[in-house]
């Protein structure tokens, strides 16, 4: 048995309270922007993953003073606006990192390389347009910078990296940009660029943010994030007399449409506390299975994009509902597919997504997470509904969003 090998035994009930990493979203938006403002930005509650940790190491390398000493907050020390060069390649960490780091060099008279497997090529059209020159073609991707003109740019395809990019390169250009995205994505960097005291506005379908703003620093609690939140959700859907509660949560509007897939699917879902924190909504939500069996539900069209983040925890859940799970629209579904039949599980394959009959029942399995994070948690979950114990190979692979992910199941799954 390998350290990175993590036997998962069968559960009676999923019980119990906890407050989870910072939302990556949140904290990428905050410490990129921190490091292009002016003074000290604080902040709490910071995401856990590697990518964040790569993200910081960026930063730093930018000009940006970066203190991690203290056990309750990041203290981030910026740029006041200025970034220096970099001779060797940022390390962008996650597609999401790539482009919003993309955006923030842009306006720098300077050639940067990004390090990583993302593709930018929606960049292309408006970074060239604004004055930014963008090779795409292979990675690493280099960019080479300089003084940008705000331009009217209409968003090819909703992407919400996209849409950061063009933000944080637009803050700096000079004159107004309009941006227009015809449907909506996740507005983190919107209300991010706004706590950093940035003026932007909305018009219908578009956002319009004038050139030339300087950012002050800020003090903040970053969010729990609710893409982690959502195995542990499925995880006590699981069970009829489950009971959790998760403090501190992030439920932006745009995110939190998986809270009312799971209420539709038969979990009952409380909303104890709402605050709203830098524009970001922030709550604390106790769930359980609910009366009757766990439902069904199909997936697909906006819905599919709405709920990426969530799909390998809803189909680990699949063949524990009454009706199934339908999922259309998805990509990348393979892995999920070989593990569940490793499983026990019937499935069908489509080229974009899966039908998961429901009613079945799985015994324990070998999994292999290939490496995806996102394979290793929601087998993990899976298997607590299992007939018999489950190993997850490459379990190792969840530290990179989640370093406490199997220790926080193992306290909340009772046995």
């Amino acid at each position: 048995m390998t350290a990175s090998t993590q036997i998962v035994q069968p559960a009676r009930s999923f019980q119990g309270s906890l407050v989870l990493p910072g939302d990556a979203s949140v904290s990428h938006n905050y410490a990129l922007l921190a490091g292009l403002a002016e003074g000290v930005t604080r902040l709490s509650n910071f995401a856990a993953g590697a990518a964040s940790r790569s993200l910081l190491e960026s930063v730093r390398a930018l000009g940006a003073t970066v203190d991690t000493s203290s056990k309750d907050y990041i203290a981030i020390t910026g740029t006041g606006g200025s970034l220096r060069a970099v001779d060797a390649p940022l390390d962008g960490g996650s597609s999401e990192i790539m482009h919003m780091l993309a955006g923030l060099v842009a306006a720098h008279p300077n050639r940067y390389t990004l390090r990583g497997d993302a593709a930018l090529d929606g960049l292309q059209e408006p970074f060239t347009r604004m004055g930014a020159a963008v090779e795409l073609r292979h990675a690493p991707i280099t960019i080479r910078g300089g003084p940008l003109q705000a331009i009217d740019f209409d968003m090819p395809r909703p992407s919400a990296p996209i849409k950061a990019a063009v933000l944080f390169a637009a803050i700096q250009a000079e004159g107004t940009t309009s941006l227009r995205e015809a449907v909506r994505t996740h507005d983190h960097s919107e209300h991010a660029l706004r706590a950093f005291g940035a003026s932007l506005s909305r018009k219908g379908d578009r956002i319009l943010v004038a050139g030339g703003q300087r950012l002050r620093a800020i003090e903040a609690t970053v969010p729990g994030d609710l893409s982690l939140a959502a195995y542990f959700l499925c995880a006590a859907l699981l069970f009829p007399d489950s009971n959790l509660v998760l403090d501190v949560i992030g439920m932006n509007p745009a995110r939190s449409v998986l809270l009312d897939v799971l209420v539709s699917m038969g979990g009952s879902v409380k909303v104890l506390a709402v605050e709203e924190h830098h524009g970001e909504l922030v709550g604390s939500i106790k769930v359980n299975r609910g009366a009757g069996a766990l439902k069904g539900i199909d997936i697909a069209g906006p819905l599919s994009m709405q709920l990426q983040d969530a799909l390998p925890a809803l189909a680990a859940i699949a063949p524990y509902t009454r009706e199934g799970i339908r999922i259309h629209d998805a990509k990348g579904l393979d892995g999920i597919a070989r593990n569940l039949r490793a499983m026990g599980t019937e499935l069908t394959e489509h080229e974009d997504g899966l039908e998961i009959p429901g009613g079945q029942s799985l015994h324990g399995g070998v999994i292999d997470s290939g490496g995806d994070p996102r394979i290793a948690m929601a087998f993990s979950i899976a298997a607590l509904a299992a007939s018999s114990e489950s190993e997850i190979h490459g379990a190792d692979a969840a530290a990179t969003l989640f370093p406490e992910f199997f220790h926080c199941v193992e306290m909340l799954a009772q046995r």
